[in-house]
């Protein structure tokens, strides 16, 4: 172990053995339980991933249950979490363990990587943190650490960036306890390292961070510029019929946002409509046939922005009746039993009670 890697470590691990969170994945050496909380936690907080991580392992406590359970299933305990191709990665890769390798949990990072949707970062976490091989992470929390403290202006992220630091993270990992200072590497980036006004006067490496030296903490690291946000304009029918018993869903199957979720009937426009210009649309569209125009009132006075990743969704609900259904038509009081994206999931929280007792 060099100058350098010895200096870093002796300042990063203890600090880490005394500040570090106690979270239920941690120091259980457990595969699918590290590999469960990496799944969960790429693109989402601590705070907001872990009941569903407790979720999951109370109804799935092994990966053979994981793998047996049905999709439906799997979707609705991960509704509010987003990005739910992780979800169904997640399935796959549980029955791909449990129907072709026999249960066996892969143990190498080449190895690893064979699962589906589990790339270099999950791998690396799994195979170092559960198998002791020397695989460093990279990920947000890393570029901005070693970008900060070695003043590192590569662009993050990118393939350069990826390859430089992880050869920088193996150099300072050494080869004692590799799932330590990843998990160090991680927290130091989440807890003291933050993006916006870290505290550095109480950083451990104050005195050797390049950034702080030269004051430029916040502007390090440099990141791709955005990518232009996409307006999309959806209006959703809550179409019941005329006793207020039943309701009108959709399972989405386009490969789009939320797919294999279910939704309230759907139509896109290319821009916000009023409820006239509403009328004059359905009447255009086979699906909504069935449906009574004149019934049509708006419910959301003000639309809902609900900001995804690239896209912004200005949204509006509508009440209708429905007269013959061309969607599946489901009882009001079964709307739980079904697993629908965030922006559904919390405007039925507000209007399912309402709906309920106006059907009863």
């Amino acid at each position: 172990m060099d100058k350098d890697t010895l200096f870093f470590s002796k300042l990063l691990i203890p600090w880490y053995l005394t500040n570090r969170r106690e979270l239920p994945w941690r120091n259980v050496q457990s595969p699918y339980k590290v590999w469960l909380s990496e799944v969960i936690l790429q693109q989402t907080r601590v705070a907001q991933g872990l009941p569903y991580y407790e979720r999951f392992i109370s109804h799935f406590p092994t990966i053979e249950d994981l793998a047996n359970a049905t999709e439906e299933k799997v979707l609705l305990l991960w509704q509010g979490l987003g990005y739910y191709t992780r979800a169904r990665n997640l399935h796959a890769a549980a029955k791909y363990v449990v129907n072709e390798r026999n249960g066996i949990f892969p143990k190498t990072h080449k190895e690893l990587l064979k699962l589906k949707g589990v790339g270099d970062y999950t791998a690396s976490a799994i195979a170092s943190i559960c198998f002791d091989e020397p695989q460093p992470v990279v990920d947000g929390n890393v570029y901005r650490f070693l970008s900060r403290f070695f003043g590192l202006e590569t662009i993050v992220p990118s393939p350069k960036a990826h390859k430089e630091f992880k050869e920088l993270s193996k150099k300072l990992m050494g080869k004692e306890a590799p799932g330590t200072f990843n998990q160090a590497m991680m927290e130091f980036g989440a807890l003291q390292c933050v993006p916006k006004n870290p505290n550095c006067n109480i950083c451990v490496f104050s005195t050797r961070c390049i950034a702080l030296q030269k004051n430029k903490v916040e502007d390090l690291p440099i990141k791709k510029k955005k990518i232009k946000v996409k307006k999309r304009y959806f209006n959703y029918f809550v179409a019941t019929d005329n006793n207020k018993k039943e309701i009108l869903i959709q399972k989405r199957m386009k490969k789009d946002i939320w797919y294999k979720l279910f939704q309230l009937p759907l139509l896109e426009t290319e821009s916000s409509l009023d409820i006239l210009q509403l009328r004059e649309t359905i009447s255009t569209h086979a699906d909504f046939n069935g449906m009574d125009r004149d019934s049509i009132q708006l419910i959301n006075s003000q639309e809902i922005v609900h900001k995804l990743t690239h896209q912004h969704l200005y949204t509006k609900f509508w009440k209708i009746k429905y007269l013959s259904p061309h969607f599946e038509a489901i009882s009001i009081n079964r709307l739980e039993e079904f697993a629908f994206p965030t922006l559904i999931e919390d405007f039925l929280s507000e209007y399912l009670e309402e709906l309920i007792i106006n059907s009863n």
